[in-house]
């Protein structure tokens, strides 16, 4: 569990620090305000205790004792860490009776560390909305009555039910019930979705005006909320390869100025005997011998060498980022992924599902002969009835989608066909396996299929299909949008009567589309021409990661050549590669590598597997609810929305951009103080509130802007 960040302002080691904190305060009273009560209290080895000096050793037993602790459990360990450096620093100042250095190191060093995990916890507040986001409690119809159990005891299969603006407790498939439902923690989507008996439904989403009876398909603890949370968890401890180097780094840094923390304190004495004054940058500096200076000055030497602010830098960023993105439905599985996806130089798309629907619609009703578009539909849909193909059931759902519009249109619900008519009685159905299929319809059999089963019949269409030869050659094809020459519109409409010849269906076909003739073996009705739509935005996207500073926009599709080039036109897509197999798939991205740079593949997450495996950022659309997906891909985007695309690329490009400044700021202002140390110019107060303190506070203010990069603004 991620704890609120007010809780580490209670803390015990907080309550330590603020007496650490008051004895300071009260100590510098007495050592420079009330002089005249500053009396002495006690002799220690021959040396003076006063009422100051007490009071700040106080502060250093209360604020200064367990960083002390931890720095010899440091030293046990041999590790140089943070609070061996800081500790070592407190011991060595109080020895020497330097208490006011010593009080005050412990009682800033105390507070900049309290600051860096409320800093850092506030980093994680998004985490933590999405872990409020499900309920503890669920209603559940148990013996023919509602009780209210904790949501952790609900078992698969059982019925919770919900009400109008209500959190749904687990995840499930509707069984009773319509509403609007707030499902945008999961799958980042802005507008409530509907949802009806049948669908699915998620854990943490918000019933906004309905009633829901829910079977529950997984437990509390194996919702995909859950998985989210605990894969961002997982995701924050990944390393990205920019840690890996502060990490290598700091091992070098601080030993060497550790190192100069020692000869800073231990050389000058023993080579200044007299004051020496020496005009650096017109300023005059007066180097002296003094034993204790320089010893302090070595100390403060020591607390700049603390990398607190430089070691931080890179994950405070990485929470950030990765739980700002979860919020916004977009799942990055680590932070070398958020990383890697700000320096990709192309993104290759899979078609179907991504850059299109992946369902089939009906595009183009061409009715000939005299034939109403009504009419054809009527029986295009007679005959595809019994088909489970997915052209019939693209057909089948335009025909039901004309028989509510004409409903509509006449104020009631016409059920019985598309103009009223009644539906006609189709009999003796068969499937003509790669052709089409044959029905008798109203006691005459009528065919719905490919132009090439219609020349079988004899009719003479001077057929030149290229989406067929595409798809049967198995080879790969490719080609430039920007080349590939202006598209035919087809002829013919829903409304209007056109002529059915080659080169209307040619010209169907190379939109992209498959054509699907209806008639009997004597007589034509028309076409009907599908395809998987494109996606609204998809054209947008391409253009704006362009924007962005992508390099290469790219489709890889297994699609013929026709299909895949009118997808590329209609979306802007640089370059086109059709025909693919997986394994071409694979080839293809490694191509792209071996010519750009870094490559994300975007696809389902199943059958793009390969590819997405060998491209250096795989990125799953609509992963929500699926396993696979959530478990393959390195970034999910929860909602199969291809629009987060951009945002996911201007979060993480932002990400790269804010680690850079956070890294250089920290090691700047650490050499610039570090040049002080000699000079006199900062003392140990200056080295932590602004060396550590200011520094991490800094760098995690930095990071946190990253939690304010709104989607929609790269819509």
């Amino acid at each position: 569990a991620v704890a609120p960040p007010t809780e580490v302002w209670t803390s015990t080691r907080a309550k330590k620090t603020w007496v650490g904190a008051a004895l300071v305060v009260l100590g510098l009273a007495f050592e420079f305000v009330l002089t005249g009560q500053n009396a002495a209290v006690a002799s220690v080895l021959g040396a003076t205790v006063t009422v100051a000096d007490a009071l700040f050793l106080g502060a250093v037993a209360a604020s200064g004792v367990p960083v002390i602790r931890d720095g010899y459990y440091s030293a046990r360990n041999r590790s140089l860490d943070i609070d061996l450096l800081m500790g070592t620093a407190i011991v060595a100042a109080s020895g020497i009776g330097y208490f006011v250095e010593a009080a005050t190191l412990a009682v800033l060093f105390s507070v900049a560390e309290l600051l860096e995990d409320y800093a850092m916890d506030r980093a994680r507040d998004s985490l933590r909305e999405l872990m409020e986001l499900s309920p503890d409690e669920a209603t559940v119809r148990r013996e023919g009555e509602a009780v209210t159990v904790p949501a952790s005891e609900v078992a698969v299969g059982e019925i919770v039910t919900v009400r109008p603006g209500e959190k749904i407790p687990l995840d499930g498939t509707v069984i009773e019930g319509e509403s609007a439902v707030d499902q945008s923690p999961i799958t980042g989507e802005s507008v409530p979705v509907d949802r009806t008996p049948g669908d699915e439904v998620f854990a943490g989403s918000i019933a906004a005006e309905g009633y829901l009876e829910i079977e529950v398909t997984s437990v509390a603890g194996d919702s995909t909320l859950a998985r989210i949370i605990e894969m961002v968890q997982g995701a924050q401890a990944k390393r990205t390869e920019t840690e890996r180097f502060v990490d290598r780094f700091a091992g070098y840094y601080t030993p060497v100025v550790v190192v100069l923390a020692i000869a800073t304190a231990a050389l000058p004495p023993l080579f200044i005997a007299d004051p020496v004054a020496v005009e650096i940058a017109g300023y005059g500096v007066t180097f002296v011998g003094d034993w204790g200076t320089w010893f302090v000055r070595g100390l403060t030497l020591l607390v700049i060498a603390c990398p607190c602010a430089f070691v931080i830098s890179t994950p405070v960023s990485v929470v950030s980022g990765i739980t700002s993105a979860a919020k916004n439905g977009v799942l990055i599985k680590g932070g070398n992924h958020l990383e890697a996806m700000g320096n990709v130089d192309v993104v290759a798309f899979d078609k179907t599902g991504t850059l299109t629907r992946g369902e089939l619609a009906v595009t183009d009703i061409v009715p000939v002969d005299g034939t109403d578009a009504s009419t054809l539909l009527r029986y295009a849909a007679a005959v595809e009835r019994r088909s489970e193909h997915p052209i019939a059931a693209a057909v089948l759902a335009h025909a039901e989608s004309a028989v509510d519009d004409a409903g509509d249109a006449a104020g009631t619900a016409d059920t019985t066909g598309t103009t009223g008519e009644t539906q006609p009685e189709t009999t003796e159905f068969e499937s003509l396996t790669g052709k089409g299929v044959r029905a008798v319809v109203d006691g005459k059999t009528y065919y719905a299929g490919k132009p090439a089963l219609f020349e079988e019949l004899g009719f003479d269409l001077t057929f030149d299909s290229t989406s067929d030869r595409a798809a049967t050659d198995g080879g790969e094809m490719t080609g430039n949008a920007a080349d590939s020459g202006e598209v035919k519109e087809p002829v013919g409409s829903a409304d209007n009567t056109g002529t059915l010849d080659a080169e209307t269906i040619d010209a169907l076909e190379r939109a992209g589309k498959t054509v699907i003739l209806v008639g009997t073996d004597s007589a034509l009705l028309g076409a009907i021409a599908v395809a998987d739509d494109v996606r609204p935005d998809a054209a947008g996207v391409v253009s704006r990661l362009r924007d962005l500073g992508v390099d290469r926009v790219v489709m890889l599709t297994g699609d013929n050549e026709g299909t895949a080039r009118a997808v590329a036109e209609q979306t802007g897509i640089d370059e086109y590669r059709a025909g693919l197999l997986p394994a071409d798939k694979v080839e293809a991205v490694e191509a792209l590598q071996a010519e750009y740079g870094s490559v994300a593949m975007v696809g389902d997450g199943i059958n793009d597997a390969p590819a997405m495996a060998t491209a250096d950022v795989a990125v799953a659309m609509g992963a929500a609810g699926t396993d696979t997906a959530l478990e393959t891909a390195d970034i999910a985007l929860m909602g199969d929305d291809v629009g987060k695309l951009p945002y996911l690329y201007a979060l993480s490009h932002s990400a790269n951009g804010v680690i850079r400044q956070n890294i250089w700021a920290s090691l700047a202002v650490k050499f610039l103080l570090a040049l002080g140390v000699p000079l006199g110019l900062v003392s140990v107060a200056m080295a932590v509130v602004v060396g550590d303190m200011g520094m991490s506070l800094g760098v995690t203010g930095n990071a946190l802007r990253l939690s304010g990069i709104d989607p929609k603004r790269y819509e």
